[in-house]
């Protein structure tokens, strides 16, 4: 293998397009593929910014065209070379108009045994393969976009924030544990026995304690650790984009992260996106797309049918009204030739998965006949009365849920995200934002048989339902928005409560003892006796505005070492089994089964 010597880059793949013609430069990366043509080799060099290729002719020196015959792909190489006109254009490059004639030749190193899959994006590869061997993956060109855009809108996020006066300050990573939510990872403590300390699920107690310290505007690009089921947005470690402002409200803090993500898009995407974003109570989301997070790039809205069914001679539709259920539906405009009975009996067994007993349908054909499930049970009246709320007309099918109000709103908001994704509804390249605002302070868990915050304990709830906390907690709603980017929550905040006496409230309604509430949170309500100004926040999950902005469909692919589904890392075989002597000193006795 060759040394370096005195041989160092110059220019990076791409930065080679703005050198003129017959300059010399020296490049450095990895061998993509190599063509060799007998007395004429093409070999393209692939690094962070792309791919250039390398000429070797009858002009080049013998000794660096013998070294250019013994290229394969993912060697490690430097090239000092001349720059020249590409007699092949390749348009579907940046760098496809120029080639670099190679006069020095450098092999740092070259693979000692086969690769176990090739470095092409066009090639798909287990996902077992690629974690495993993700450094690999990580040389893809599709995997170098992705994390060199996260470093963009990383650099772009840091400089609007300072932009706004907001301080970027560090919080713990070791913390006291205070569950509240998902389950925290806990850290052993050696110095002291028997005590632990937790991951951050987020940093949020801590940017409170900033508000009362008196910075009062903080932003952090922080990790946070929640253990908990992974899905295709979520990992045990991920990243947020973590603000707190003081003397704010709703609308303050609405209008700094509209700026933010309006220079986002434009610098990242050279997207204009409109300012102020569409906004929509919880209440509206749910009652038009069964979901908090809305995906409003196609239609398919829910339509309460439950008055105009009430009655109605259908007794599964009658009953359901009488008994306090709703009776809702979409119209699935111009879809009725594709959406065949084959179709909706998966759809069928699609919303069962939400709790859905099945689907009502009414088919209208292009020639006006029609199919339907349940239209034969119904007076003429009846069935047009449907049909016109619905506004059906040829060409249309009405799908149909009855059942309990929020669990057929949640069947049907699936359903129509589903009947999109299959049908080709959604347009790619369109960016939908909205903020969903007014959810409920509380929601009830049957498991733990109480009241729990949607959000979290320090949710400020409406002025107007200030004295409902306690009496009435169901009625309550909050000061709490997310921002929705293509049906996905990208971010979430809220305004935090910042009287001590309402606080006081929030842990009487949620269960705490006076106890309990100061030894979770002792801090913060000693830290509020001393003044507090009111204070409101949010967090964007980074991983998940990189994955929208690029429009992909999992957060594994712009993160560099992502965990599985059992929250392992397959590269490096983490977690693992520690030493013995480590539990001692932690002071740590296993007792698990011997399987």
């Amino acid at each position: 293998m060759d040394k370096m010597g005195e041989l160092r880059r110059t220019h990076y793949a791409e930065d080679t397009v703005k050198v003129p013609f017959g300059e010399t430069v020296t490049v450095a990366g990895f061998v993509s593929r190599t063509r060799d043509l007998g007395n004429l080799i093409f070999t393209d060099l692939r690094d962070n910014t792309g791919v250039l290729q390398l000429a070797f002719d009858q002009d080049t020196d013998p000794e660096v065209f013998r070294k250019a015959e013994q290229l394969k792909s993912e060697t490690v190489i430097m090239a000092k070379s001349v720059l020249r006109d590409r007699s092949s254009k390749n348009k579907d490059i940046p760098t496809g108009d120029i080639e670099l004639f190679v006069t020095d030749l450098r092999i740092l190193n070259a693979p000692t045994e086969m690769l176990p899959f090739e470095i092409r994006d066009e090639v798909p590869v287990r996902d077992e393969l690629s974690l495993k061997y993700r450094y690999l993956e990580l040389r893809k060109p599709s995997m170098t976009r992705n994390l060199v855009m996260r470093h963009k809108i990383v650099k772009c996020t840091r400089d609007y924030f300072d932009s706004q006066h907001f301080l970027e300050i560090e919080t713990p990573m070791l913390i006291k544990s205070t569950p509240e939510g998902a389950r925290d990872y806990i850290v052993p403590s050696r110095v002291q026995p028997g005590h632990f300390y937790a991951l951050p699920q987020s940093p949020q107690i801590y940017k409170q304690i900033l508000m009362v310290a008196g910075y009062d505007r903080y932003m952090q690009i922080v990790r946070c650790f929640r253990d908990e089921d992974l899905r295709a947005d979520r990992q045990p470690e991920f990243t947020q984009i973590d603000l707190e402002m003081s003397f704010a409200d709703v609308d303050d803090v609405i209008a700094v992260n509209e700026g933010f993500l309006k220079k986002l898009f434009h610098d990242i995407l050279g997207k204009d996106i409109q300012t102020p974003f569409r906004r929509m109570t919880w209440n509206d989301a749910m009652a038009k797309y069964g979901s908090d997070k809305p995906d409003l790039r196609f239609g398919l809205e829910i339509t309460d049918l439950s008055e105009t069914v009430k009655g109605c001679g259908f007794g599964v539709f009658a009953s359901t009204v009488e008994n306090g259920g709703s009776v809702c539906a979409i119209n699935a405009e111009g879809l009725a030739e594709k959406l065949t009975r084959k179709e909706i009996d998966k759809l069928v067994e699609f919303v069962k998965t939400y709790k859905a007993k099945g689907i009502a349908f009414t088919r209208i054909n292009a020639d006006g006949t029609s199919s339907s499930s349940y239209e034969k049970f119904l007076s003429e009246d009846e069935a047009k009365a449907v049909r016109e709320k619905m506004e059906a007309e040829a060409g249309d099918v009405i799908l149909i849920i009855a059942g309990d109000r929020m669990e057929t709103l949640t069947a049907l908001g699936a359903l129509r995200c589903q009947i999109a994704r299959n049908f080709g509804l959604i347009e790619k390249g369109r960016f939908e934002l909205l903020w969903v605002t007014d959810f409920p302070l509380f929601e009830y868990s049957e498991e733990e048989d109480r009241w729990v915050a949607m959000h979290h304990p320090f949710t400020a709830p409406r002025d107007e339902d200030m004295d409902k906390i306690v009496s009435d907690p169901g009625s309550c709603y909050a000061k709490a928005y997310d921002i929705v980017i293509n049906g996905t929550e990208a971010g979430g905040g809220s305004i935090r409560i910042s009287n001590p006496n309402v606080q006081q409230q929030m842990f009487e309604a949620l269960g705490f003892t006076d106890e309990s509430a100061r030894s979770r949170f002792g801090f913060l309500m000693d830290a509020y006796k001393y003044g507090a100004p009111p204070h409101g926040g949010l967090a964007y999950g980074l991983d998940r505005l990189v994955m929208l902005l690029l429009e992909l469909d999992t957060i594994r692919d712009v993160i560099a070492f992502p965990k599985v589904q059992n929250a392992g890392e397959p590269m490096s075989g983490c977690p693992d089994f520690v030493d013995q002597k480590q539990l001692e000193e932690l002071h740590i006795k296993l007792d698990l089964d011997e399987e």
